[in-house]
């Protein structure tokens, strides 16, 4: 059977599929329905976001508000 067939047939069960069974269909699927699309930093990314993190909340680098920066953009100013 094609793939396109065995979607088709899914379908049409699911359209008809009584509650309890949808759900159950639902439970054994939910992690792959749900994470389908969604983004995850690699380990690397999440350390360089935690020093930028660091060096923000210690003064330790400059941080622009929203309006500073569309402005610095419209201005072409450059960053120091």
């Amino acid at each position: 059977m094609t793939t396109t067939a065995i979607r088709k047939k899914l379908h049409e069960f699911i359209a008809e599929a009584p509650d309890s069974k949808v759900k159950g269909m639902f439970l054994l699927l939910e992690d792959e329905i749900t994470k389908k699309g969604a983004f995850t930093l690699t380990s690397e990314h999440l350390k360089i976001l935690e020093e930028e993190k660091m060096k923000h909340e210690n003064g330790a680098s400059k941080s622009y508000c929203w309006d500073e920066a569309k402005e610095m953009i419209r201005d072409n100013n450059k960053i120091d």
